[in-house]
């Protein structure tokens, strides 16, 4: 009889099984200017990150110089200032770009910062064949979620395209478009509208490339090879590492099917992943560390729909810019997680899941019905023009806000198991980083003297050159490239844009049917009629967002239920200055003014919007809505507003009755 030995089936077991290539780990990076900044890139791959997440401030996302009247206030707040190749040059100064992989979240301005990254490449002597690296370059999803889109759709879709084509043949390796979903789930999306918003995207930008005459056919699949995605996780686990297996099977039968892409290679779906910041709390916001780990493992768990890239935000990103220990400790959750586990030992292990399959093919069902109905409507851009895109995202969050406020659903240490100790980790000074005001005064000083520097001649002539590409309809990128070797500056490129362009207001999704049911909106009702007793008609309430920052979901949420509570909104959308918002609350008669600034600029935009009140002697009380440490929030009181609100406060019938309330005292 053979016996079984224990022991050699014991060592069998423990023989290390092969191991899969970890995904990039990235940290979103980037503040105050380019040498703090790249201090910053090269202390976080010493610590073994392995690929750079660059955030750039809300200038240079929007084309602004930091001299520009909209950048005020705005400098090195949420990313870091670039306004020209001297920046690049400091930004990854000591840093070899043709060993690096860099991912920039640009837009807009994607084939300006492009641009500048490969004259920077080609300073330090890099084959561009060897760049490694991904721009977001997604417009689409700027007109529904951030806020950082210039121009019209169409323009900006040309604009993509002419990434996507010049560097299938210059940057072979680069990723030149993420699909992006992730803002799509911040702005409120469903999973399905996640799928749907997202393909629908990528179709419209695959359609936009085979259209080219640049791209031959048998090079169309290789260019469709490229393209990448950047999504989100949010916190229900089972249902987001189904949508991205939902992903995976969409994006190959939408490439073969639709577009006859026949190498297995060019259908694979490839993405990057920052997991969910919507659901940061500022209550309890230690419990962010588990959330961020549960959102992770709902894209590395499944091999077949493992994420290429993961990013991950830090535990306090709710109280204010993160410090370089909050930054390590999300880095060190991949780490722990790719290196301590046997994850990368085994395949897919939900495969043959009949509970993971039958909700693959849910989610899949629902977006193909909802994509037909955007194909129907002319495509993604046409879906964008139309507002149907903004509205649903809208109607959306309504819906997920409404559920938090009642309890349906239910966030630990918001609106359950509130009770808690003081949080060691966030207390004192320091417990976040802080951009001094001095970062924009030093900014526009570099600023000019660079312009003194430069040969004025050679950039109004790159400039020149620019503007006839666009106008010729031309690929941009070659003369980009020469303005950035030229000296020229990110705002003098978007405007040489913008007069050939135009701008473009997007529709603010707040001009959708009533979202609250009666029953719901009975409370915050109540205090509107009451104030509306006094008044002698309904409140006037003017939601402004000062600046730039895009972020605009809480503005829009907070308009549309002050709406449908019975308040007269005026909501302008998106980068309005400090003097456009008191023209228009005197146009308007407001009765109170509601600023949203999600940017950090909140104290120098405030300052100026209630300077410009005394000056025109309005006496309207504001309130002030955003990410504000505490210290700010007690300042923002002295300039005298009347009310702060941050993450904290999630109610908004409390905050429209208490906005109803301020209004009426007004009289």
């Amino acid at each position: 009889m053979n016996a079984i030995d224990p022991l050699r089936n014991q060592t069998q077991r423990d023989k290390p099984l092969p191991r899969d290539k970890p995904w990039i780990f990235r940290t979103y990076a980037g503040h105050s200017d380019a040498t703090e900044s790249n201090k910053l890139y090269r202390t976080n791959l010493a610590k073994g990150q392995t690929g750079l997440s660059v955030a750039f401030d809300l200038p240079t996302q929007t084309g602004y110089d930091p001299d520009h009247v909209l950048a005020r206030g705005e400098v090195g707040k949420v990313g870091v200032p670039i306004t020209h190749l001297g920046d690049m040059r400091a930004l990854f100064d000591q840093i070899p770009l043709a060993q690096m992989n860099t991912s920039m979240t640009i837009n807009a301005t994607a084939a300006w910062l492009l641009s500048l990254y490969i004259a920077t490449a080609d300073e330090q002597g890099a084959d561009r064949a060897a760049l490694q690296g991904t721009t977001q370059n997604d417009l689409v999803k700027e007109y529904l979620s951030r806020g950082t889109y210039v121009f019209p759709p169409r323009p900006s879709m040309r604009l993509t395209t002419d990434i996507v084509v010049f560097t299938a043949r210059e940057l072979p390796k680069w990723n030149p478009t993420n699909v992006c979903s992730y803002h799509l789930q911040e702005a409120g999306a469903s999973p399905v509208q996640e799928l749907s918003f997202a393909l629908a995207t990528a179709i419209a930008l695959l359609d936009s490339i085979r259209a080219r005459p640049e791209v031959a056919p048998e090079e169309f699949g290789s260019v469709v090879g490229r393209i990448s995605f950047f999504v989100n996780a949010g916190m229900r686990f089972v249902t987001e590492l189904c949508k991205m297996r939902a992903f995976v099977d969409l994006w190959d039968e939408i490439t073969l099917k639709r577009f006859n892409v026949l190498e297995e290679q060019h259908r694979r779906f490839r993405y990057g992943v920052q997991v969910n910041s919507l659901g940061l709390t500022e209550p309890q916001a230690e419990n962010n560390v588990y959330r961020i780990l549960i959102e992770m493992l709902a894209v590395t768990l499944s091999k077949k729909a493992r994420a290429r890239a993961v990013q991950l935000p830090a535990w306090n990103e709710a109280l204010g810019l993160p410090r370089p220990f909050d930054q390590q400790w999300s880095l060190r959750m991949q780490q722990v997680l790719a290196y301590e586990t046997d994850l990368l030992e085994f395949g897919d292990i939900f495969d043959g899941s009949r509970e993971v399959d039958a909700k693959v093919e849910e989610l899949k069902a629902a977006a193909l019905s909802e994509l037909a109905k955007i194909d129907a409507m002319g495509g993604a851009l046409a879906a964008v023009e139309s507002g149907y895109m903004k509205m649903a995202l809208v109607e959306n969050g309504a819906r997920r806000i409404e559920a938090i406020e009642r309890g349906e659903q239910i966030v630990v240490g918001v609106n359950k198991f509130t009770t808690s100790e003081p949080s060691p980790l966030s207390a004192g000074e320091g417990n976040v980083v802080t951009v001094p005001d001095s970062v924009e005064i030093e900014a526009v000083g570099r600023l000019k003297a660079w312009r003194a520097a430069r040969e004025g001649n050679a950039a109004e002539a790159a400039l020149a050159e620019l503007a006839s590409a666009a106008k010729e309809d031309r690929n941009v990128m070659p003369a980009s490239i020469a303005c950035a070797k030229a000296g020229v500056t990110t705002g003098e490129w978007a405007q040489t844009l913008r007069e050939i362009f135009g701008e473009y207001r997007a529709p603010t999704g707040v001009d959708t049917t009533k979202l609250g049911d009666d029953a719901g909106l009975a409370t915050v009702k109540a205090a509107v009629a009451r104030a509306t007793e006094t008044l002698g008609r309904a409140p006037r309430f003017l939601v402004g967002k000062p600046g730039l920052d895009g972020h605009s979901n809480g503005a829009e949420q907070i308009a549309v239920r002050a709406r449908d509570a019975g308040m007269t909104v005026s909501y302008g959308g998106i980068r309005q200055t400090p003097e456009e918002i008191v023209t228009q609350a005197q146009e308007t008669e407001a009765d109170i003014i509601g600023l949203s600034i999600l940017s950090g600029s909140h104290l120098p935009l405030v300052r100026d919007v209630t300077a410009r009140l005394r000056v025109a002697g309005m006496d309207v009380p504001v309130v002030v809505g955003g990410i504000i440490p505490p210290d700010d929030e007690n300042a923002l009181k002295n300039m005298g507003v009347a009310r702060v609100y941050t993450p904290k406060d999630f109610a908004l019938d409390g905050i429209i009755a208490d906005v109803a309330g301020l209004a009426a005292k007004k009289r």
